[in-house]
């Protein structure tokens, strides 16, 4: 029983956990945006489920094209590399 916590301790490990995740501060800015809104949205729960996946989707979609434009940028090598030996043969 050496591993009992009392729940307050778990919380605050939860806690820590979110906020290292991001996941505090991803709520905070959709909140902060919520609350200045000059005209507040019906469905406040739809408007945070809105801008909260905004937030992720933007997050993958700039990963992804990271990702693709490391892959172009090592296909040019490649491509750059083969001209320059074309060139060589060429020369022979």
């Amino acid at each position: 029983m050496s591993n009992f916590k009392p729940p307050d301790s778990k919380r605050e490990e939860f806690r820590k956990y979110l906020e290292r995740a991001g996941v505090m501060d991803a709520l905070t800015k959709v909140l902060v945006s919520l609350y200045e809104e000059p005209e507040k949205p019906d469905d406040a729960l739809e408007y945070i489920r809105q801008n909260l996946g905004g937030i992720t989707e933007v997050d993958v979609e700039v990963e992804t094209i990271k990702k693709e434009l490391e892959e172009a940028k090592a296909k040019i090598t490649e491509l750059k590399a083969k001209l320059v030996k074309y060139e060589a043969d060429e020369d022979n």
